[in-house]
């Protein structure tokens, strides 16, 4: 394996990891006034994801710099691809942030509400705009042979995008539910699991439209048996978890909920290699891992560079959900 299919491999489970681990965020936040029909309860299930949202949030750090280093061609095309939606990402990002921190700072019910809206608009918006995003990769940009995006902001929402972006959100709020259904206990837990079984069948509905869709669309099943392959296990994980939830087995909900994200993102990263953005215009144009990637010193540094930080990341988050492993209740919330 050269150092490019290396580094496409890396940045390929990085984004992986902060879409499962992050899925379940935004899932949460987008409940939280849903599940919680107080403040009480909506700090219950805040506190279930305080541990962890900031530690996710860095995979999607560390994610960003490994394309940075490797990809800067990548890098500059894609965020000046997405400017403008990336802003919005930004900003959603920051008041969801904002809203953890602020929201239980005043006890007034108006600043309560206030803060939460925010973390569940932002929690909506940032899922929405990933799934534009990751669709709009395999379906392919007006990008010229100079690498430089050339269409507008229109061009960046087709009804492909649009429908990865709300089947990216559906798929968010189950895993959130079933993230919920772990973490807490009463009456939010009881929520949590009935608003899982809801929203099983439109996730189905959903993510088996844009894999119907993606098959007609664009050629990420018909270049890449790992794509096929995760595809189908992503259906196969999709309809295990449906026959867990009624089972009232969570636990395993979860993890096979887990295993359609996973799937999806490889079926996207396997479909994509060894292109990193398609271009609509000519698939000459498109950037690779050959044609956007840095110099040969700058992989093998950044190699030896990730080998320590990667470890390390996954380490420490790993002993952070151990430590906090326990259920949250309205009554140890109070004392967070």
């Amino acid at each position: 394996m050269d150092l490019n299919t290396l580094w496409f491999g890396i940045i390929a489970f990085l984004f992986t990891g902060f879409l499962f681990l992050e899925g379940f965020d935004f899932g949460v936040g987008m409940l939280m006034p849903l599940v919680g029909r107080n403040a009480e309860e909506r700090r219950t299930a805040t506190s279930a994801i305080g541990p962890f949202w900031d530690g996710n949030e860095v995979w999607l750090l560390v994610s960003g710099a490994a394309m940075f280093a490797a990809f800067p061609g990548w890098y500059a095309t894609m965020f000046s691809s997405f400017y403008l939606v990336m802003v919005a990402l930004l900003v959603a990002l920051i008041l969801r942030g904002v809203g953890f921190e602020f929201r239980n700072r005043h006890a007034a019910p108006a600043w309560t509400k206030f803060w939460d809206a925010m973390i569940a608009g932002g929690s909506l918006a940032a899922a929405f705009i990933w799934g534009v995003a990751l669709t709009d990769l395999v379906k392919g940009l007006p990008i010229d042979a100079n690498q430089h995006y050339i269409g507008g902001f229109a061009d960046l929402f087709s009804p492909f995008s649009l429908l990865g972006g709300v089947a990216l959100v559906s798929i968010c709020l189950l895993h959130g539910a079933n993230f919920l259904s772990l973490k807490t206990e009463g009456a939010i837990r009881a929520r949590s699991e009935r608003a899982a079984k809801i929203l099983w069948l439109p996730v189905a509905l959903l993510a088996g439209g844009l894999g119907v869709y993606a098959a007609l669309a664009t050629d990420i099943f018909s270049r890449s048996t790992l794509a096929l392959g995760a595809g189908i296990g992503a259906v196969v994980a999709l309809v295990l978890s449906g026959a867990s939830l009624l089972a009232g087995r969570t636990g395993w909900a979860f993890l096979l909920n887990g295993l359609v994200i996973i799937g999806l993102a490889l079926a996207i990263f396997g479909g994509l290699f060894p292109r990193v953005m398609v271009s609509s215009l000519n698939p000459d144009y498109s950037l690779t891992i050959t044609n956007a990637a840095a110099t040969a010193k700058s992989l093998e540094i950044s190699t030896w560079f990730s080998l320590t930080l990667i470890p390390v990341v996954v380490g420490y988050q790993a002993w952070n959900y151990w430590v906090f492993r326990k259920r949250v209740s309205l009554k140890s919330a109070a004392h967070i």
